[in-house]
């Protein structure tokens, strides 16, 4: 759980213009203050993710990414540290392609061991690969290599691949159980826009594919619906792009609705017309009282016969 930059802040390079809204030191400096100091860091949401558009447009004399010093003047070190000392984690973006998205400098298939060093030495928590002006063998080659690169480095870093969705996004063209050996989580679909039509594309592209995609989601590997609400089902990230600075109160309360934060929800049809459901609780403060209903998980009213399969343990979880 977390914040990201793209969809609110897109590539706004504007410094002079739109100071407070440009991609930036800044601007990532304020979206840590309002994690760390308004109550988000509490219920989980710990990631602060640079997107595309912050390194300088032709790599440094030494081989390396370097940022943008008018937009970071301190850098991605010092700016990682901010973050680090607020109790939370940074997030950077590469492209496996010869350029990003937005045409900054990409990370081929030579520059991989590189990058996963500098950003590793950085002190960076989050990596989101994306696969632009890249070909279908480079990604074959290029996604593992970056997993082998970042695990070498020795420092955790969560591994985000863009890789499905630049294949079609399901089997036979992709393979999830190799993505779950290798990234932590995965883009399936298209961007999410400003736009409820862009939300339900997304919404019925996962409910016409979910008998595909739902078995490849479990600890440490998760789809990603890029930034939806539909999180907690299918037990993807719940990654905010948004002013932090200038939330309303109704976005704030959905947002921060203790009920769903740090308890994941599971859920498989099976035969019989019976489902099992699994809560997996990340929270540190247990033992925890978690109320749910059947009918905030989505079930039609009737008369359900329900077994806990844990045996002789106290019960966490209350359902009615």
């Amino acid at each position: 759980m977390g914040w990201m930059a793209w969809e609110r802040f897109r590539c706004d390079i504007d410094c002079k213009n739109d100071p407070e809204n440009c991609i930036s030191e800044k601007l990532f400096r304020d979206m840590a203050d309002r994690l760390s100091e308004d109550g988000w860091r509490e219920l989980g949401y710990e990631y602060v993710m640079i997107d595309d558009c912050w390194t300088t447009m032709q790599r440094g004399g030494d081989g390396r990414l370097q940022p943008d010093p008018n937009r970071f003047p301190g850098g991605i070190a010092h700016l990682a540290q901010y973050v680090h000392d607020r109790g939370l984690k940074l997030g950077i973006y590469a492209d496996m392609g010869t350029a990003t998205c937005m045409g900054y400098p990409g990370t081929t298939l030579d520059k991989i061991e590189l990058d996963a060093q500098t950003f590793a030495g950085w002190g960076v928590d989050y990596l989101k690969f994306d696969g632009c002006n890249s070909d279908a063998i480079d990604q074959l080659k290029g996604y593992p290599l970056m997993s082998k690169a970042l695990n070498a480095t020795g420092r955790p870093i969560a591994y985000s691949c863009s890789w499905p969705v630049y294949i079609g996004g399901l089997p036979p063209n992709v393979n999830y159980s190799l993505l779950g050996d290798i990234c932590n989580l995965w883009r399936n679909f298209n961007d999410i826009q400003d736009s409820w039509d862009s939300v339900l594309g997304i919404s019925d592209w996962f409910h016409t594919n979910q008998d595909d995609l739902q078995p490849a989601a479990g600890p440490g590997r998760w789809n990603d619906p890029d930034m939806m609400a539909l999180w907690a089902i299918m037990a993807a990230p719940l990654i905010m792009s948004n002013d932090l600075r200038a939330l309303s109160n109704d976005a704030r309360a959905i947002l921060q609705n203790r009920e769903k934060s740090r308890i994941d929800v599971y859920w498989r049809p099976l035969s019989h017309s019976s489902h099992a459901l699994v809560f997996l609780s990340r929270r540190q403060d247990m033992p925890y009282s978690y109320q749910s209903s059947l009918a905030k998980l989505n079930f039609p009213a009737g008369t359900y016969e329900v077994s806990d399969t844990r045996p002789r343990l106290p019960p966490f979880l209350m359902i009615t």
